[in-house]
């Protein structure tokens, strides 16, 4: 709602930022349902031992990267947050057998080809971090990254802007 710094009010600054910051607790709001990928904030500690005190800060764990080391779980365990989905006769019968004796569902990292289409857009950092992690954790995998956009650091800040973010005022 300002075009240029002259029409920059104090009021304007504030309602843009309060326009971030909800726009923010939205998409954590989002996350709040799954019970593994709710929240990509690790708070960090501030222990005391006897040899001294111990200092881990906080840190940031991508959403993509937490879902992709998931994927590439050598323990593989049953994915929380990750369903498999039928999508033949063969595997609606196991999956309907399932219900009476113990099938394991199919797990998200068996297939060789890994597809993965980020709503919203993926950076190019975050398709190489992709694309490094599964070559150190499911070598011969191939992994493809699809996006409805390529976005740029300048691309990012104008969608958390945008006013309707689902068709975004934008050139990207």
């Amino acid at each position: 709602g300002c075009d240029s710094l002259l029409n920059l009010t104090s009021q304007k600054a504030t309602d843009a930022v309060n326009d971030i910051f909800r726009s923010l607790r939205d998409i954590a709001r989002a996350r709040m349902n799954m019970k593994q990928f709710n929240s990509i904030h690790n708070p960090g500690s501030n222990t005391h031992q006897a040899s001294g005190s111990f200092f881990s800060p906080a840190s940031y764990k991508p959403l993509l990267k937490q879902v992709v080391e998931e994927i590439c779980n050598p323990d593989r365990p049953d994915p929380v947050d990750i369903e498999h989905v039928s999508s033949g006769l063969t595997d609606l019968l196991k999956t309907g057998f399932s219900m009476f004796m113990k099938v394991n569902r199919p797990h998200p990292g068996d297939h060789p080809l890994l597809i993965i289409f980020m709503v919203g857009g993926v950076t190019v950092s975050e398709v190489k971090m992709v694309k490094d992690l599964v070559a150190t954790r499911k070598p011969g995998t191939q992994v493809i990254v699809l996006s409805s956009a390529l976005l740029t650091p300048h691309s990012a800040i104008e969608l958390l802007f945008a006013k309707d973010h689902l068709q975004p005022d934008t050139d990207i």
